[in-house]
């Protein structure tokens, strides 16, 4: 039986015996999934593979497109390091190193497509067990400027519907989208570091039973942190999450989601935000920390959100948000509208939601929770004083002060 695993520095594309990995990465990958498909022609007998990327400087030219399950695309090191710190620092002739490393592959995408990796099938069944491993994509520069966040590349993009995807162990940095999946049940993206990128993680179309944790992710100001729309049973748990993303978690549609056990640093309001109708999510045990943007490159940004707007904004019924820790320090000169009292949790719509045992440590008079007119029954204990709630004319609700 032939070899299940390839190395794609040994790996010769017939015909085109000048082209290699340190050329172009995409066009080799290829060629070995075509080498898959010819060697696994039966339909009962198709174990997959392995493709090997050892460690070094790999120049993608060529989209890589998966059509097939059970392979795994597997580095050596996820490489990343910061290019927004060195494209700010100016001279970096002394420093030890200047590139991500690892497993790197250049996302220079030459043939016109905007993927760095495609996954996409179509007919039955549903594409299944890729596993994408420990190796870096990078995007290289943002035009017009580094801190754009703009150059139209993506890292991995799944647009067919999936089963069991797992991205582990990725160093992904400098592209305008890191992670798209579209329609993903069982996806699992675990130990990843997803940074300075326009958007991280987006989750799309519909998805369930998935995972996100034990991340490391930090957005552009242009983008989302964490994106899922139309989400049943999706865990985002333990992962830290850094600025300046314009949201750290967003939920669109959802239901029956839990966000616990997070690291959230954010520049701006809108941290977790629920879109739409998100109904019986849990929100728990989570650190907020909301200060001011401090790196002069990109202190004339934000999201367009006030602090009225709240760090947690639920849109929906049955949601619980218990014992999380927000920690907000702004200046009062920076705080909008100016002289507004800032918001930790907004209730804007719904029914039945459900606030208590959250701690807050501010620098200056904040509302803990604020419920919008419309809500209806929202039980609110032990969140701060009578002074720190506020229910705005014509909501109807529960409320204990905490002692």
């Amino acid at each position: 039986m032939p070899s299940t695993i390839y190395d794609v520095t040994t790996w010769t594309i017939p015909g085109s015996p000048a082209t290699t990995a340190y050329t172009d990465i995409g066009a080799i990958v290829n060629s070995i999934i075509a080498d898959i498909k010819t060697n696994q022609p039966n339909q009962a007998s198709k174990p997959g593979a392995v493709i090997y990327i050892p460690p070094g400087d790999y120049s993608l030219k060529t989209r890589i497109v998966i059509d097939i399950s059970y392979l795994q695309l597997k580095g050596s090191g996820h490489g990343f390091t910061s290019s927004s710190i060195r494209y700010n620092a100016g001279n970096t002739s002394g420093w030890h190193e200047i590139w991500p490393g690892g497993s790197r592959i250049r996302v220079e995408n030459t043939d016109g497509n905007a993927e760095a990796i495609l996954i996409s099938r179509s007919g039955d069944p549903r594409l299944s067990s890729i596993e994408l491993v420990d190796f870096c994509l990078d995007g290289l520069s943002f035009t017009p400027n580094q801190n754009s966040y703009r150059n139209g590349k993506i890292g991995i993009r799944s647009a067919t519907a999936t089963d069991s995807l797992r991205i582990t162990g990725l160093g992904i940095v400098y592209l305008e989208r890191g992670i798209v999946i579209t329609d993903a049940d069982a996806l699992h993206i675990t130990g990843n570091f997803v940074c300075e990128n326009g958007n991280c993680i987006e989750l799309t179309g519909s998805g369930q039973a998935s995972m996100v944790n034990d991340n490391l992710l930090g957005a552009g100001y242009v983008g989302f942190t964490i994106f899922a729309e139309n989400h049943f049973g999706l865990i985002v748990s333990g992962n830290n999450i850094f600025p300046r993303g314009k949201s750290s978690v967003h939920l669109k549609t959802c239901t029956n989601n839990t966000i616990t056990a997070n690291r959230l640093h954010a520049f701006y309001p809108g941290m977790i935000q629920f879109e739409g109708a998100c109904h019986n999510n849990l929100i728990g045990s989570n650190h907020f920390l909301r200060n001011l943007e401090s790196f002069p490159a990109m202190t004339g940004f934000n999201n367009g959100l006030d602090d009225l707007n709240g760090l947690v904004h639920l849109n929906g019924s049955g949601n619980t948000v218990v014992g999380n820790h927000f920690s907000y320090d702004v200046p009062p000169a920076n705080i909008t509208p100016s002289g507004a009292t800032p918001t930790m949790v907004l209730v804007k719509s719904g029914s039945n939601n459900y606030v208590a045992t959250n701690h807050t440590v501010a620098n200056v008079a904040v509302r803990t929770v604020v419920l919008d007119g419309s809500t209806v029954n929202t039980k609110v204990l032990d969140n701060g004083t009578a002074a720190e709630f506020q229910a705005l004319s014509g909501a109807t609700y529960g409320f204990r002060a905490t002692p």
